[in-house]
């Protein structure tokens, strides 16, 4: 067995190695081993997004728990960050997830969080692989009497809910504000509705009918365009998109123009700086964050970190710096002093508090942070070496990063998570950015296309 865990879990195509119901089964198994006590019997939450393939791999992963000895409790769909929620909430020993987040539907993964609610560290990812690669735990497996039970959490939804709009400011309402949300046919298409229409908002939900098949599908996060002319036709002040699995925020304002992760975490942390509540004055973002964010925060007094990309990473920086915000372009969002991972629904709501502390529309609150020009263009890949081994790619990222210099900036990476390698440029203008981008990527499709 191979190296199973990304930047974010485990993720591939379902019923296609790894992700098939015998890697669910070894993970449950390996879970409720390695998080087992002495005291008592390993309790392990368990929830899943809408993916038609997660029936298949969440049935194989309670056999895998309750074949170990320990305890599997369901929570159903529910957004990843809720599921964080629930094992903390529930005093589990490890909570799993299976979702493929932004992924399309044919897509899925595990990820795995521990009892306090944070993802597990490349250390303890290892462990599980060590302990799934060998025979062990065929040789761990207990006695009949010593089997596990599976339960079904049936108000987690509720549960969540209630944690969701605490981390809303009490002095502020959405009384009168119209939103319209787009739950991308995923896991907030129950809970993000109702936890902003009980805050007094006026919502208009779209893609919030799963069908296994069309969750990710021309809407959510990663695809803006209906949720803008939502927006626009329905007069509203904002609207908000999530991805699969709850865990992103993309916003578009009340012009309809998409607002990236970059910019929500610069506008939050101007207001969370101006009212002194900035802990360390400090923000951490990714490499692949707009040039832009730098500028901005360099104004405001505020201390810019750059992580490796990657949420987990974003959180390892945080702690370090001791941050409570951080974040990704894409939409991950940590707000450390309200959740332990990145929550698309908290990210909307401290969007909002930040907009009605400012009293100010999210189009002119959003032109206070200078964006560069920036592509970022997705190679599919046969293979991921070393791109230094690739002399005529290599050649050219050097060749155009001189001619940028001061001026831009050249990234070009693998996916974690995917067979992709992405091809970010920052340039003075758009052109120059698109052209530079476009040739970088062709080069990469003509060796590892």
């Amino acid at each position: 067995m191979g190296k199973l865990f990304g930047t974010d879990g485990i993720r591939g195509v379902a019923n296609v190695e790894p992700m098939t119901a015998e890697t669910a089964l070894q993970v449950g198994r390996a879970v409720a081993h390695l998080f087992k006590r002495a005291s008592h019997r390993a309790k392990i939450v368990i929830g899943k997004d809408t993916r038609i393939s997660g029936y298949m791999l969440e049935e194989a992963m309670v056999a895998g728990v309750c074949s170990m000895g320990g305890d599997a409790y369901l929570l159903g769909p529910l957004p990843t960050p809720g599921i964080a929620m629930m094992t903390q909430s529930q005093r589990a020993d490890a909570g799993i997830v299976i979702s493929a987040s932004h992924n399309p539907f044919q897509d899925n993964g595990i990820k795995i969080f521990a009892g306090n609610g944070f993802k597990l560290p490349d250390e303890r990812e290892h462990e599980l692989e060590e302990l799934m690669a060998g025979q062990q735990l065929q040789r761990l497996l207990p006695a009949p009497q010593d089997l596990g039970k599976a339960y079904r959490v049936d108000d987690a939804e509720g549960r969540y809910i209630v944690f969701l709009k605490s981390t809303f400011p009490k002095e502020l309402s959405l009384e009168g504000m119209n939103i319209v949300l787009d739950c991308a046919h995923g896991a907030t298409y129950k809970v993000a509705p109702h936890v902003f229409w009980e805050l007094g908002a006026e919502v208009h939900s779209i893609n919030i009918n799963p069908d296994g098949y069309n969750i990710n599908h021309n809407c959510g996060a990663l695809h803006t365009a209906m949720l803008a002319d939502a927006v626009i036709k329905g007069n509203a002040a904002l609207g908000l998109a999530f991805d699969g699995d709850g865990d992103r925020l993309i916003a578009v304002d009340e012009q309809g123009t998409r607002i990236t992760g970059d910019q929500i975490v610069a506008l939050c942390a101007c207001s969370l700086q101006k009212e002194r509540k900035l802990k360390n004055s400090t923000v951490v973002t990714t490499v692949m964050s707009n040039s832009g964010l730098s500028m901005a925060f360099k104004e405001l007094g505020i201390k810019h970190v750059r992580s490796n990309v990657g949420d987990r990473y974003v959180l390892e920086d945080m702690l370090a710096h001791g941050a409570i915000l951080g974040g990704e372009d894409s939409g991950h969002i940590i707000f450390l002093e309200h959740h332990t991972t990145g929550d698309g629904i908290i990210s909307g709501l401290q969007l909002l508090a930040a907009m009605l502390k400012e009293g100010k529309p999210l189009s002119e609150l959003a032109a206070l942070v200078p964006i560069n020009p920036q592509v970022l263009l997705n190679v599919d890949v046969k293979s991921t070496p070393d791109l230094s081994t690739l002399p005529e790619v290599q050649t050219l990222i050097d060749s155009i990063e001189h001619e940028l210099g001061n001026s831009g900036r050249v990234l070009v990476r693998y996916s974690g998570t995917q067979q992709l390698c992405r091809v970010m440029v920052e340039a003075p203008t758009k052109d120059m950015t698109e052209g530079y981008c476009k040739r970088i990527a062709d080069v990469v499709q003509k060796y590892l296309g």
